[in-house]
């Protein structure tokens, strides 16, 4: 058996990766925006947290988390939007890819893969790092030939704050360039 571990630091921000079960293509119709969105804030209104860049892609999707003050709950909060959403979309009799054996022993479904990836922000470069991977990955996946096209990315935030120039990401960004970081698709 896998030997998962994971860092918990409190108050500490998180770049996560949620994968749908087998790849499916479900999270940029309009349903699976709109339920995705509606279990997101069913866990935020309870278990606040600061969403600082985020990116939906047809089969993952790739968010930073920042938690409050004393608060390592990361985990926690995505199986909750995992779950919200896997009930939303099945009480609206969408389909979900039939599991293994195993997997419906353990009541899973065919909708997400059953983990989902983290890695800890170390410092303000490694921030600026996982939030240049966000947003120029629906360019890496060939989406869009300008990351400025792509609607389902806090880009359009980041612009309008003042961090990125509009046609920001017209080649790869240096910061991917220079390393390969250690984290990124799962």
């Amino acid at each position: 058996m896998s030997d998962y571990r994971r860092w918990f630091v409190p108050g500490g921000t998180y770049f996560l990766t949620l994968v749908t079960y087998q790849r499916q293509p479900i999270l940029t119709t309009d349903e699976g925006r709109d339920l995705l969105r509606e279990s997101i804030l069913d866990v935020w209104r309870p278990h606040r947290f600061k969403l600082v860049a985020a990116v939906l892609l047809p089969d993952h999707f790739h968010l930073m988390m920042s938690l409050p003050t004393g608060d390592f709950r990361y985990s926690m909060r995505i199986q909750r939007i995992k779950s919200g959403f896997t009930r939303r979309w099945l009480e609206a009799g969408y389909s979900e890819v039939e599991v293994t054996e195993a997997e419906r022993k353990k009541n899973q479904h065919g909708i997400w893969q059953p983990r989902f990836w983290e890695h800890t922000v170390q410092d303000e470069d490694d921030l600026h790092r996982c939030a240049d991977y966000i947003h120029w990955n629906p360019r890496k996946h060939e989406l869009v030939k300008r990351v400025v096209d792509y609607p389902w990315s806090s880009f359009h935030r980041f612009v309008r704050e003042g961090h990125y120039e509009l046609h920001w990401g017209g080649e790869c960004p240096e910061s991917l360039k220079s390393t390969k970081p250690s984290w990124g698709e799962p």
